[in-house]
């Protein structure tokens, strides 16, 4: 079976260049006799995998060395404890921004550990808008300042990091983390699961400030200490060894494609082109104020609902995969992470002008 344009919004494709390196590898790799997964991670052969991986991403995104990063387990889920457990102590308040979904699950987690302060929340649009600066309610005590720059779910994205003066800034970027570049001294805390720009699932990326490191409490157990991973190399227990690995083809393959500068050009172009499909058509529609419309997941739906079925049905024979909607919003949904090539995007609004020509 040829490949599919898998528009999936994670697991999400990934580059063929990097498959067809790890289809090579296996089960042989570097003339080893062995698998990389079945290496121990503590083994000089994989830690020198290791070390590359943490190079290329700080050589990709300007890591200073201000800044630990660490290559956990759990998901981007558990850093929802994780952050006000690291960030915070008994008695502080953290400040949340909520503008959908994930958002809502991560200040929920907050809660409870910590008093939560909502700092803003979109419901009022259905979270398909994003509150007005001037009505944000910011606590200049708060221990940090927690916001989703991207939802997946719904389609809105914070292009710009807020400014709230000298509270750390913590953020979950799993859809948007390398897809542009990104001024990482602007953040206490990044926290990003893997699978959508980075690899498969089972690999979280934490990018902290160092200083943050020193805030937890001796209560905390010692395995959801980030400066426990710090210290070990994110070494404490066995690693996710074949995800970091695949990770690192991707951080290489990225630096091959010119980085996140020459990412960001082509992600800003593939959404242009879509929003401007759908915007120009009287069958498609897109609910996200035109502001903060994502990049990464672009939601839509049809004039007529009752054809939504069809729609995915012949769009998956036409190699266009996994487009259906999230179920708490329906209709349709396109992710194009860094792995999507343009030509899906373009192969995309094509099917999609057809459709319409056939049902409007």
């Amino acid at each position: 079976m040829s490949r599919v344009f898998n528009f999936s919004p994670g697991p999400a494709t990934l580059p063929l260049e990097v498959l067809e390196q790890v289809k090579a590898d296996l089960p042989d790799w570097h003339g080893c006799g062995m698998a990389v997964m079945e290496i121990s991670h503590r083994s000089k052969a994989f830690l020198e995998v290791a070390e590359q991986a943490e190079a290329d991403l700080r050589e990709l995104l300007n890591i200073s060395g201000d800044y630990a990063v660490l290559f956990l387990q759990g998901g981007a889920t558990l850093q929802f404890a994780m952050a006000p457990m690291n960030l915070s102590v008994a008695g502080q308040s953290v400040d949340y921004l909520c503008t959908g979904s994930w958002s809502k699950k991560a200040l929920k987690e907050a809660g409870v550990l910590r008093e939560v302060n909502i700092v803003a929340d979109g419901a009022a649009s259905n979270y398909t808008d994003v509150p007005e600066r001037s009505s944000w309610q910011c606590d200049p005590n708060a221990a940090y300042f927690h916001y989703t720059p991207n939802e997946t779910i719904g389609g809105v994205e914070i292009h710009d990091v807020p400014d709230v003066g000298t509270v750390p800034v913590v953020a979950d970027m799993s859809s948007t983390i390398l897809s542009r570049p990104l001024d990482i001294s602007r953040f206490g805390l990044i926290y990003a699961g893997a699978q959508k720009n980075i690899g498969p699932a089972g690999l979280t990326l934490v990018i902290v400030r160092n200083d943050l490191l020193e805030r937890v409490e001796q209560t905390v157990p010692a395995i959801l200490r980030y400066s426990t991973f710090a210290s070990s190399g994110s070494m404490t227990n066995t690693p996710p060894t074949f995800t970091w690995y695949i990770a690192g083809l991707v951080f290489d393959w990225l630096k091959r494609q010119g980085g996140v500068e020459k990412m960001g050009e082509v992600n800003q172009r593939k959404a242009q082109r879509l929003y401007q499909a759908i915007d120009e058509s009287g069958f498609y529609a897109n609910p996200v104020a035109p502001a903060y419309r994502s990049w990464m997941n672009i939601p839509f739906t049809l004039a007529r609902p009752e054809l939504d079925a069809e729609f995915l049905e012949q769009a998956t024979r036409a190699g266009l995969q996994n487009l259906k909607g999230h179920r708490s919003v329906g209709g349709m949904r396109a992710s194009i992470y860094n792995a999507m090539p343009e030509e899906g995007v373009s192969a995309l609004i094509e099917f999609m002008a057809e459709f319409e020509r056939r049902n409007h």
